[in-house]
C-alpha cells in the first residue's frame, strides 16, 4: 500500500553522516544513516539509498529525490576546483588581486593577501570597453574575440569565466566573446558574468563567475556519477538539489549554476525548521544544526527562511540569494587541543568521517566534543550510534587523558572544560543573530537538530532563556526531512542606479512584469503546473551617497507598489539605523524577483490539533486536551548511567529513556537523558520534555 503511493526521499551529506529519510503521503517513514565518504560523496549516497531499499523502499516506486549536497562548498574550501582562464576588459585583469580595497585586518601591516581565484599568468585581456552608461567606447570585433579564444585555448583551462566591464549594462561582448571561446573550446564549460550575476560592483561579479565556473566541472562531474549510481539501483525520478537560497533546481540545471549551492546543505536545513514551525504555528524561532562538523545558526524572525543576496565563503564574495546562515566551526567532531599558552581550544578543524571521534573506534586519535561527553556520560557508551556501533569509552578517555595533563587537571574536569568551551562558541553564535542585532532570545522558540544539537539545547535553553526548545522527531536526520519541503525556486536581478520617481516605478514595473514571464516559462518546464506558480519581488534602495543598501520587500511589483518603495524603505532604514531623513532622495541600485514553483509531491502540512497557532511556541497540552501532561511509562526506561553534567562538580546516576518508547503527552522531568539512534537529548534539573502527537519534543524550563 505505500509502495502504490510512492516514496519522497530526501539525502542530505555531511561532514560526518549522511543522512536519507523517505516517506509516503500515508505517512510511512524509514530513515538510514551512514558514514560520509569524503573523498566520493555519492558513495555515501549510495549507500544510504541501500539501506532504505533494505528496509522496504521499493527503488521503481520513488516518485522523486532530494539532495543536500557539500561537494561544491569542500572543493572551494580545500582549493580543488577546476583550472580557471579569466577573460576581462584590458587594463583591469588585476580585479581579482585589488578585490575592494579594504584589508581584512585594518591595522595589520604584515597580514597575508587572500588567496586569489585565478592566477595573474590564466588573466587574458580583452580589447573592448563599454562606459558607466552601457555606452559602446571601444567594440569588440570578430578577430579580436578569436584572438582571445586562441590564447585560452593555449592555456588549457578546465573551463572559462568571461567578465567584462560594465557588462550587466550590455551583455553583447561577453555573449559574442562566449561564443568564439565555445567554437574553440566545444568540450569546455564557459561562464559569463551577466548570466550568472548581472549587478554592478567589478569585484563580487568577477569573483562569482569565477566560482561558478571552477565548480562546474567538479559538480557536473559529481551529479553525473550520482545519476549513473541511481540509475543502478533502479531509482527512475526526478533528482532536485538544494540551492543556497532554499529552494531547490533539477539536477539538469545545476551544473550551469553551481555557485547557487555552496549553502546546499546548511539551507535544508533552515528549511525544514521553517515548515515545522509553520505546523505550530511559530513565526518567531531559530534554527540551529549542531553536526559532526559545523554548527550552523539561522534566526527566522516571520516565519521565512531569511534571505541575503551576497555570502562570502573562504573570503571569496558571491552574489547570489542565499539564507543568512551564521557558520561556525563547532559540532561533535570538532578537535580540543591546548594552544600554546596553554589554552584550552576547540574546533575548527574536525575529525570528520574519517576518522571520527576516538570513541567511534573508526582510527581517530585525537580528542573531540563526542569524546567528552563519551568520558562525561553524557553520551552512554553502552547505546547503539546511528543503528552501527557503540561507544568506545576507553578510547575516549585515553585521548581527553593528553589534554587533562597539559591542563593540570583531572581526566573528567578537562572533559566539562572542552563540553562547557563548545557550549560557549554555541552561545556566542545564538547571541551573533539575535543579540548582537537587537533582538530578544526570549521571544523565539529554539529548533534545536543535527546529531549534536539536542546534546545542547537543554543547556542554550539555560543560557539564553528561550521561549522553548523543540527537538523534531528525527533531529539526527531533519535536514534530510527539510529537503522535502522546499520549493524549486528560480531567480533574477538587475542593477538600475537611479532616482526613485513616477517614471522609474513604471520602468520598474515593466521589468518586474517581464522577468515574471521568464521565470515563471522556466518553472513550467520544470513541470511546475501554471497555477502552483508565486512570485516575491523585492528592490535594494539606499539613500543618495550611501554606499551600501536595504533589501525593501514589495507587495505588489504593479507601478503603484513600487511607488510605496520610498515610505517602506525609510521605515526599514529607521529600524536598522535609527535615523530616516524624510527630505533625502532615494535611489533604487538592484531590483529582484525570485519565484517559487510547488512539487506535487508533498502532502500539505496543516497547524496540529492541541497547539497555539498564535506563534508563542508553546504546546497546548499535547495529547492531554488542556490536562497536565502525562508522566512518562516505565517501559521507556533504558536503564541508568553515571553522567557529569556540564558544569557540575560530581557525576550523578541520571534515568535514561528511549524516545521512541515515550507516548504523546507524557513528560520526562530532568536530570535525565532521552536517547535514539540518531541523536541524544539532555535535560538539566529543574527541565522537562513534553512529547507532542506529532513527536516532537518540546523542552521548557519549569521553575
Amino acid at each position: 500500500m505505500a509502495d502504490e503511493s510512492g516514496w519522497i526521499v530526501g539525502i542530505d551529506i555531511g561532514g560526518t553522516f549522511t543522512d536519507a529519510i523517505a516517506t509516503t503521503s500515508d505517512g510511512r517513514v524509514l530513515i538510514a544513516k551512514v558514514p560520509s565518504t569524503p573523498e566520493d560523496p555519492g558513495l555515501a549516497f549510495e549507500r544510504a539509498l541501500v539501506s532504505l531499499a533494505a528496509q522496504g523502499v521499493v527503488p521503481a516506486a520513488i516518485r522523486m529525490i532530494f539532495h543536500g549536497t557539500t561537494v561544491a562548498t569542500n572543493a572551494l574550501l580545500t582549493g580543488r576546483t577546476a583550472k580557471v582562464v579569466l577573460a576581462t576588459t584590458e587594463g583591469f585583469r588585476d580585479t581579482l588581486g585589488y578585490r575592494n580595497g579594504i584589508r581584512p585586518a585594518v591595522y595589520d601591516l604584515a597580514q597575508p593577501r587572500p588567496k586569489q581565484l585565478v592566477q595573474r599568468r590564466d588573466r587574458v585581456e580583452v580589447a573592448e570597453r563599454l562606459s558607466g552608461l552601457g555606452e559602446v567606447v571601444m567594440p569588440l570585433d570578430k578577430d579580436e574575440a578569436e584572438r582571445v579564444a586562441e590564447l585560452i585555448a593555449a592555456l588549457e583551462p578546465d573551463a572559462v569565466a568571461v567578465c567584462l566591464l560594465f557588462s550587466y549594462l550590455d551583455d553583447a561582448h561577453e555573449r559574442l566573446l562566449g561564443e568564439a571561446i565555445e567554437r574553440r573550446l566545444p568540450a569546455v564549460p564557459v561562464t559569463l558574468s551577466s548570466a550568472v550575476a548581472r549587478e554592478f560592483r567589478e569585484y563580487p561579479r568577477t569573483s562569482t563567475a569565477v566560482i561558478n565556473a571552477g565548480l562546474r566541472p567538479v559538480v557536473g562531474r559529481y551529479l553525473l556519477g550520482l545519476r549513473s549510481r541511481v540509475s543502478a539501483l533502479g531509482v527512475r525520478p526526478p533528482l532536485q538539489i538544494m540551492q543556497s537560497n532554499g529552494g531547490c533546481l533539477p539536477a539538469e540545471r545545476a551544473e550551469g549554476q553551481a555557485h547557487r549551492l555552496v549553502l546546499s546543505g546548511p539551507a535544508a536545513g533552515v528549511a525544514g525548521a521553517v515548515a515545522l514551525g509553520a505546523r505550530y504555528g511559530i513565526s518567531q524561532l531559530v534554527s540551529l544544526d549542531m553536526g559532526g562538523t559545523s554548527l550552523d545558526v539561522c534566526l527566522v524572525p516571520d516565519g521565512l527562511p531569511p534571505v541575503t543576496p551576497y555570502q562570502e565563503i573562504d573570503a571569496s564574495p558571491i552574489l547570489c540569494p542565499s539564507v543568512d546562515i551564521v557558520t561556525v566551526g563547532a559540532g561533535g567532531g570538532s578537535i580540543a587541543r591546548v594552544d600554546r599558552a596553554g589554552r584550552l581550544r576547540i574546533g575548527p578543524e574536525s575529525a570528520g568521517a574519517v576518522p571520527g571521534p576516538a570513541a567511534y573506534g573508526t582510527g581517530g586519535n585525537r580528542a573531540t566534543l563526542t569524546d567528552a561527553h563519551v568520558v562525561a556520560g553524557t553520551l552512554p557508551a553502552g547505546l547503539p550510534l546511528a543503528g552501527q556501533f557503540t561507544l568506545d569509552a576507553d578510547a575516549a578517555r585515553a585521548v581527553i587523558e593528553p589534554i587533562a595533563s597539559q591542563l593540570g587537571l583531572p581526566v573528567p574536569d578537562a572533559a566539562d572544560g572542552i563540553i562547557r568551551l563548545a557550549v560557549a562558541q554555541v552561545t556566542a553564535a545564538l547571541r551573533r543573530v539575535s543579540v548582537q542585532r537587537g533582538i530578544d532570545p526570549r521571544e523565539y522558540a529554539l529548533v534545536a537538530f543535527g546529531g549534536a544539537g539536542p546534546l545542547h539545547a537543554g543547556l542554550l535553553l539555560r543560557e539564553l532563556g528561550f521561549r522553548s526548545v523543540l527537538v523534531p522527531r528525527y533531529p539526527g536526520l531533519f535536514a534530510a526531512s527539510g529537503l522535502t519541503s522546499t520549493d524549486i525556486r528560480v531567480d533574477d536581478s538587475r542593477t538600475v542606479l537611479r532616482l526613485l520617481g513616477p517614471d522609474l516605478a513604471a520602468d520598474l514595473a515593466a521589468w518586474y512584469a517581464a522577468a515574471g514571464r521568464q521565470l515563471s516559462a522556466q518553472l513550467r518546464r520544470d513541470g511546475i503546473a501554471a497555477g502552483q506558480i508565486r512570485v516575491s519581488a523585492t528592490a535594494d534602495c539606499r539613500f543618495v551617497g550611501q554606499g551600501y543598501e536595504l533589501s525593501v520587500p514589495l507587495t505588489s511589483h504593479s507601478p503603484r507598489g513600487i511607488a510605496a518603495l520610498s515610505a517602506r524603505f525609510r521605515e526599514l532604514h529607521l529600524r536598522a539605523y535609527g535615523h530616516a531623513d524624510p527630505a533625502q532622495d532615494v535611489e533604487v541600485v538592484n531590483v529582484r524577483l525570485s519565484a517559487f514553483g510547488a512539487l506535487p509531491v508533498r502532502p500539505p502540512g496543516d497547524p496540529l490539533p492541541g497547539f497555539s497557532p498564535d506563534g508563542s511556541g508553546e504546546p497546548a497540552a499535547p495529547g492531554q486536551s488542556g490536562g497536565p501532561a502525562g508522566t512518562v511509562s516505565a517501559s521507556a526506561r533504558a536503564g541508568r548511567v553515571s553522567a557529569r553534567l556540564p558544569g557540575m562538580k560530581l557525576a550523578r546516576m541520571l534515568p535514561v529513556y528511549q524516545r521512541e518508547r515515550i507516548e504523546a503527552g507524557q513528560a520526562v522531568r530532568g536530570p535525565a537523558i532521552v536517547h535514539q539512534l540518531d541523536s541524544t537529548t539532555i535535560l538539566l534539573s529543574g527541565q522537562r520534555a513534553l512529547v507532542d502527537e506529532l513527536g516532537s519534543m518540546w523542552l521548557q524550563e519549569m521553575r
